[in-house]
Parts: C-alpha cells; structure tokens; sequence
C-alpha cells in the first residue's frame, strides 16, 4: 500500500502515545500514576453541560454556518475586546473543532510547498507535524534554559530566510510554562514587521497565569492586521473533550480557514458551540486556584530534590532539567514508567533533549504520590552516581 510521503514524515503524538502506553499498563492493574496529559482533572462546569443539552432538546442539531454560529462569533468578539481592547469584526472569527483544527486551517490556509515556519523550542509536539501535514517547513528556534526559554533578536535572525512566512509563538507556553513579558513579545513583533512576515500566536493557558498578566501579540502596535491568534476552550473551561476552539485573524485569511472548514468538518458540533456561549459566563476561578496551589505544591517538592528547574508563570507544566544523570531523557521516561511506576513525557517529544515534562492538573493525591515516586527514583539514581 502506498502512503503519503507528508504523511510519513510526521512522528505520532508523543504525549498521547505515552498515555496511552500509561493506560493500558493501569488495565493490566499496575498503580500507574499519569503526569503525561496536558488535560485538566476538573470536569466541565454543570452549567456548560446544562446550556448543551437545553440547545439539542430545543432543536439546535442541524448544521450551522462552517464560521460557526453567530451568536458564539459575537460572544467571541465581545470578550477579546473586553480582555484586549482590540476590535474585531465576526466575519475575523472562525470556530473550529478545538485550537488544534484551527492551527491546521490557518497552516493549509497559509503554506505553499516549501514556505517555511519558525517554530520556538521547546514546542508543543503538534506544530511539527501540523506544518509537515500541510507541506510547509519548520524550522526549529533553540532556546536556552539559561535565558529563560525566552528568544533573542539575533537568533530569529539567525533562523531567517527568504522562505520564511511566519512565526509561530506560544504564550504562556507548553511544556516550560513560560509567559512571554511585553519586551519579548516587541521583539517578535519588531522582527515580523521588518521581515513582512506572519505571526501564529496559540494563546490557549491565556486565562492560566499565575505570576503577571497575558500580553496578546496583536495589541502591540501595527500587529493587529498581520497575527492570527488561536484559541480554545478546552483547558479553561475543562472542555478537552468538547473540542471546540477559534481563531481571529485578517478577514481575508479567515474566508479561506472557513473554506477550508466547509469542505472538511462543515462546521463544529452545533450543542458544543451552545456550550462555549454559556462557558463565557461561568466562574472557573476555583479551578484557577487550585492549579496556582499545585504548582506551588511541586515546586516545594522539586526544590527539596534539588532538581533544576523554572518554576513556570503560566500553563499546568514543569520542564525539569535532568542532564546532571547522564542519561537521555526517553530512557528517564522509561526507566522511570518501568521502576516507579510514573509516567512523564521525554523533552525530546518537545524537541529539547534532557529535560522532562510533568503536568499538574491532576488531583492532589495523585500529584503526592507522583512526587514521592520520582523523589526515591532520582535519589536512587544518585547514589548508583
């Protein structure tokens, strides 16, 4: 059987493969803890739930516009301006099937065969794979620990070329937690303006922000017009499996992703999109609170290990540096599934070799015994040294 050679070249969701590895290892009754996931442990609010089930016993289950249904677009409008100050119109929105299709449109919508993407590592396993999908290039942007995962004007530079369409940013970040400050985010917006390029802003852990406030790419000034922000409900709102996100963007641009859309999944699942209407209104603050409480619970526990680390500002996640054992982070992962019992995700999958990533939205107990398992497990190690 012949495949697609684009297909080919695309490598599976680490982070996915290993909880599913983590999952089947639990049927077989192993006491497998999972820190693998970027999902929130919370269920989504009754009241979302609620305003799905109203809409389908009122009717609302037929297709909708590929955009996605006005009234969502409007909510959508309204609380971007409310949170950004910037103004957009409905026809600069497109609701997709979670923040993952909307990254996929605007990539098809963008890309020639050879366009290439500049993507900042470490980076989230799907940015790869997505701009292979669509037959662009990415071209990854190593950023250093030391510099706080945070990119240089040199080193954009150095990663420039006349091929490049756009770069694609992610704050607060996943996997290191990083929240861009406003003097990073104005270098980004300096070198696209230069360059005449795009910028891809995945903005999904906005509303996740512990330390400091969210800066939109777009509000700096003259980058409205060339960013195109992606967005999502499923981590606020604990709506992963919902899937439903949006994208805003140049009007132009946002014609071409509802094409796209049209052809593809027509338009998102009409109850959800009811849903995402209601969560606007919802208070998720307790969820908030308890994510901010773990991860300061984690760092404690970290830091008595003596391990390396930034302590993340936003998102659910600690990168955590473990080259001082001298081994590759995949065999770690192994080594640490297998022995203790503890499955985390190898910083290769994110494209920054000796370092793991561990996520906190899971319930405190389970976040306990993670902590206890990795502790016997990295002094184990240290005394085999």
């Amino acid at each position: 059987m012949l495949f697609s050679e684009k297909i080919l070249s695309v490598e599976p969701s680490i982070t996915l493969e290993l909880n599913a590895k983590a999952i089947e290892l639990s049927k077989k009754g192993y006491d497998i803890v999972k820190l693998t996931a970027g999902e929130p442990d919370f269920s989504t609010p009754t009241e979302i739930i609620e305003a799905a089930y109203e809409a389908m016993k009122n009717g609302k289950t037929k297709y909708t516009d590929s955009k996605g249904i006005i009234e969502l677009r409007e909510k959508i409008v309204e609380y971007v301006e409310k949170r950004t100050n910037l103004k957009y119109g409905t026809d600069e929105v497109v609701v997709t099937n979670g923040g993952k299709q909307s990254l996929y449109n605007i990539l098809l919508a963008m890309i020639n065969p050879g366009d290439e993407i500049m993507v900042l590592d470490p980076s989230w396993v799907s940015y790869e794979a997505q701009i292979k999908m669509v037959g662009g290039v990415p071209v990854h942007v190593p950023l250093d620990e030391e510099e706080g995962f945070l990119p240089t004007e040199s080193k954009l530079n150095r990663y420039y070329s006349p091929k490049t369409k756009a770069i694609l940013i992610n704050s607060p970040n996943n996997p290191t937690g990083v929240v861009y400050p406003k003097e990073t985010l104005e270098i980004i917006a300096n070198f696209a303006k230069d360059k005449e390029i795009f910028v891809i802003s995945d903005e999904v852990y906005e509303l996740l922000i512990y330390e400091g406030n969210h800066i939109s790419i777009a509000t700096i000034e003259d980058m409205k017009e060339r960013t195109i922000i992606v967005n999502a409900f499923s981590k606020t709102w604990a709506m992963t499996g919902w899937r439903i996100g949006y994208c805003l963007g140049p009007k132009k641009l946002m014609k071409q992703i509802a094409k796209i859309q049209s052809h593809s999944t027509s338009n998102v699942n009409t109850p959800t999109q009811y849903a995402a209407i209601k969560a606007f209104d919802v208070d998720v603050y307790y969820m908030f609170k308890k994510f901010k409480d773990r991860r300061d619970y984690v760092a404690s526990r970290l830091e008595k290990m003596n391990l390396k680390f930034l302590k993340p500002k936003g998102a659910f996640y600690y990168f955590i540096n473990i080259s001082e054992f001298g081994i590759e982070d995949s065999e770690f992962s192994k080594k640490l599934l297998d022995e203790a019992m503890l499955a985390v995700v190898p910083g290769s999958g994110f494209y920054k070799k000796g370092y793991i990533r561990i996520s906190f939205a899971t319930s405190d107990e389970n976040l306990e015994k993670a902590l206890d398992r990795l502790e016997k497990f990295v002094k184990n190690l240290r005394e085999k040294k």
